[in-house]
């Protein structure tokens, strides 16, 4: 038979008010009762109704991630935050949709309002490019649903979590430099992109830091897809003095890279060097393995939804957080 939450408030001597208030996550409820009722749901396998639970706090306890995979296709790097984010409403019973919602040729303020509308949401995981897209945040504002985003551009009052990408960016760049490597070509990510701006200027100081000149010819856009980096690779390939190193914005545009260099009849890294960023599982299946750097996507998706939740719950206004990186370097690089 399926376990009620009256069971839950008679097997520890609570009122079911006490038990619903502790599935609601209220702070009005001592710690160790709290600690008890969770122990009990436990094991008697208690899983609440959604339905009836928000019922009782007119609440849905839903939360949405959005994402437009037309401007950011990397689908690892999603896949990533998409883990965190179901991390963080696996542990505090909130249920979590995943939708898109493409800027380009559709309408995503109408998108936002059948979402309000349809599902209730109570709060939104905003993924890059939507982190800073004014008029979705200024609706999601009128909507009263309050949004948590990853690594936003606009950061004053933001909730969320954040890396500093230009110093890591910065820092794979000395990482060539050091090795010995002059010409450095970069392939940019998608333009209206932060993590385009920061990771380039983050290039642009490594190089000035280094007293070598910024060559705008070794600068080479991107989409942060394989195949954009394959184009991109081709065009540096091209060049009369070409590139003994390449650093792509992320993984996915590095392996295309690599690709391209086998089709040249280039040996990585005995000919070119190669970095990415992001440090998804593709980089460690390349061969060689690829140097990169290493942001947690997935401890990010996490770290914003906690942040949105405490907001949701009243525990305070919700941080925008700062997260670590680190340089992870493979046997991509070596000494030109």
């Amino acid at each position: 038979m399926r376990v009620r939450l009256e069971d839950v408030a008679r097997a520890t001597g609570v009122s079911p008010k006490t038990v619903s208030r502790v599935l609601n996550e209220e702070p009005s409820v001592k710690e160790s009762t709290r600690k008890k009722v969770l122990a009990a749901m436990e094991q008697m396998n208690y899983r609440p109704s959604p339905a009836a639970r928000g019922l009782a706090g007119s609440r849905s306890f839903l939360i949405a991630m959005l994402y437009d995979n037309n401007e950011n296709p990397a689908s690892t790097y999603l896949a990533e935050i998409q883990d965190g984010v179901l991390d963080a409403c696996d542990a505090h019973r909130y249920s979590m949709m995943v939708s898109p919602l493409r800027l380009r040729g559709h309408d995503p303020i109408r998108r936002i309002d059948a979402l309000v509308a349809d599902h209730h949401i109570d709060g939104v995981i905003m993924t890059p490019p939507l982190t800073d897209h004014a008029p979705l945040l200024r609706r999601l504002q009128e909507h009263g649903v309050p949004c948590a985003s990853i690594s936003p551009l606009q950061r004053e009052a933001a909730i969320g979590v954040c890396m500093d990408e230009q110093q890591a960016a910065k820092a794979v760049v000395q990482h060539l430099l050091e090795l010995g490597h002059k010409r450095i070509g970069h392939i940019l990510g998608i333009a209206n992109h932060g993590a385009s701006r920061w990771r380039l200027q983050g290039y642009k100081e490594a190089l000035a830091a280094a007293g070598l000149p910024f060559d705008p010819a070794l600068v080479v856009q991107g989409e942060f897809t394989f195949g954009s980096g394959v184009i991109a690779a081709r065009g540096l390939f091209e060049l009369a003095r070409r590139p003994t190193a390449i650093f792509a914005a992320n993984d996915d545009m590095a392996a295309g890279v690599m690709w391209a260099a086998n089709e040249r009849g280039l040996k990585v890294p005995k000919d070119l060097s190669v970095c990415g960023f992001d440090d998804t599982p593709l980089a460690t299946q390349l061969w060689p393995p690829l140097t990169t750097v290493r942001q947690p996507s997935r401890e990010m998706g996490k770290l914003a939804t906690l942040q949105l939740m405490d907001k949701l719950r009243g525990r305070g206004p919700g941080l925008l957080l700062q997260v670590p990186y680190s340089l992870q370097i493979r046997e991509s690089t070596a000494k030109p």
